[in-house]
Order: structure tokens, then sequence, then C-alpha cells
């Protein structure tokens, strides 16, 4: 029973010394006593040199890359400028990419498929027709890749939208009903929810916070989207905001609709199958499968004659 009291004695004393140490003697204290002993013309001096110690990439990357892109986003034409940032709202703004950006992005995609080829023709010299018919196309092409790639985001962002709003709209309609306001609804979804469509509800709710009106902010989520059926659900509301239709019947009357869609889209893409896989049918299999059952016979042939 003594060793047990005299253990505790000296696990609570090495605490107490521990805690001692650490709260009069951390590196953290030992820091703030030194500020404390700062003079204003050392604190000065210390303000001064603190941008320096910043890494490389802050103190001189991130303003030379910030320039870089303001350049590139001032050369484009108007036109095309707006065009783009049009654009990259309607694909959710891809991991954050802006005009200058993008710009930079299909410049440098081009200049490295030239490049790629001047360093095989410094190997390997390639005649003028080969630069005019494979080089020029493909240095186009490299520069239009970003757009590609642009459009294909846009089409998935869409698409994920229009999949997700006939359960969303299950899920207002259930709310709704159970009592809770339209706006409640939407934040309730969207804490619960993500993806596409939640972030966009999401941003409808914080204009409304802002100060715009419901009908406005419904109108620039629909501008911000383009999709069909998400445009025909809001011009649903907005109407019924407008005559005083009950929210909860509409969106009951929405969400029947909205699965129908789904479904038919769902056969429509089924439909669409068989013609999709025609071509990588002729182009892969089909040649495979001839090699592999006529050439044996054509070996067999050619040792016959």
């Amino acid at each position: 029973m003594l060793y047990v009291i005299a253990a505790l004695v000296f696990l609570v004393a090495a605490s107490l010394v521990y805690l001692g140490l650490v709260m009069f003697f951390s590196e953290e204290q030992q820091v703030t006593r030194r500020l404390r002993r700062m003079s204003d013309y050392e604190a000065s001096q210390a303000k001064q040199v603190e941008p320096l110690l910043r890494p490389f990439r802050e103190r001189i990357g991130g303003p030379i890359a910030d320039r870089v892109r303001r350049t590139a986003a001032a050369l484009a034409p108007a036109g095309y400028a707006v065009s783009v940032r049009r654009r990259l709202v309607l694909a959710g703004n891809p991991r954050g990419i802006e005009l200058g950006r993008f710009v930079i992005a299909k410049t440098l995609c081009a200049m490295g498929v030239g490049g790629l080829f001047t360093a095989v023709s410094a190997i390997r010299p390639l005649g003028p027709t080969t630069w005019l018919l494979v080089v020029v196309p493909l240095v186009v092409l490299g520069f239009f890749l970003p757009d590609l790639w642009l459009s294909s985001r846009i089409t998935e962002y869409k698409s994920a939208i229009r999949r997700a709003l006939p359960d969303m709209l299950d899920m207002l309609t259930i709310s709704v009903e159970a009592g809770l306001g339209f706006d409640q609804a939407i934040a309730k979804i969207v804490r619960n929810t993500s993806g596409p469509l939640a972030q966009q509800f999401g941003r409808m709710l914080q204009e409304i916070q802002a100060g715009a009106s419901r009908s406005d902010a419904l109108r620039h989520l629909a501008q911000r989207t383009e999709v069909p059926e998400l445009n025909g659900f809001i011009m649903a509301i907005v109407q019924a905001d407008v005559f005083g239709i009950s929210v909860s019947t509409v969106l009951r009357a929405q969400a029947g609709e909205m699965r129908i869609k789904r479904r038919q889209y769902a056969e429509e893409a089924a439909q669409k199958a068989p013609v999709k896989l025609v071509f990588p049918l002729v182009l892969c299999i089909l040649p495979a499968t001839l090699i592999v059952i006529l050439g044996p016979a054509v070996i067999s042939f050619v040792r016959i004659f």
C-alpha cells in the first residue's frame, strides 16, 4: 500500500513539474518573452524582414503568376473573354479556373505540341509537307484542346444536375409538406447533400441572404445552369409565388414530371447505345476478330500457292 501511495505522489509531482516546465520554458513562452522585450525599432525591422522569410513561391512566384494571368486575360478579345467566362460559369468553375488561366493553358498546349515536333525535327528533320499537313493541324488542335475539355465539363455538369433534380424535388416536397418553408427546406437539403445542384441551391440561398428576392435568385440560378428541366421548375415556382398557388402542390407535380423525364432520358440513352457501339466494333473488335479467324487460313493458302 505504501508503494502505491508513493507511486501516486511521484506521478503527481512529476506532472506538476512537467506542467511548470511547459508553461515557463516552452518555445512559445520564450518567443513571447522575446517579443515583449523588443523595442519599437526592432519591431519595425522585424516587420520589414518578415516578407523575406516567406517561401519563394509566395514572394516571387505568386505575384508573377497573377500578373501573367491578368495580362493573358487583358490580351483576350472582348467577345471571346465574355464567352469563356460564360462557359466557365456553366461548367461550375472547375478547379477555380478563370479567364487568364484558361488562355494560358491554351497557349501552353499549342506551344507544347509545337515544341515536341521541333525537338523531333532536331533529331530527324521533317519535310515541309509534314509540317503543313501534320504539325500545323496538331498545333491548332492543341490550342483548342482546353475548349474541348471545357465543353465536356459543361456537359457533365448539366448531366449531374439533371440526374440529381428528381431526387432533390422529392426531398423538397417531403420537407415542405412536413411544415418547412421553401427556403428552409432548400437550406436543409443543401446541408445534407452534395453535388453541383446542391452547390447551386446554396449559392441561391446566399443571394437571398444578401438581400435579393427569391424570384431574382431563382432566375440567376437558371442563368448559371441553363438546364431545361431546372428552368421549368424555376418558372413553376416563380409563377406559384406570383399567383399565390400552393408551393407543395407545384413541387409534387414537378417531382412527378421530373421522374418521367428521367425515365425518358434513360430510355433514350439505351436506344443510342447500339449506334455508339458500331464504331468501336468496326474499328477495334472486328479487325482483331478477322485476324484471329482468317489469319491461319491466309497463312495456309500462302504456303500452298
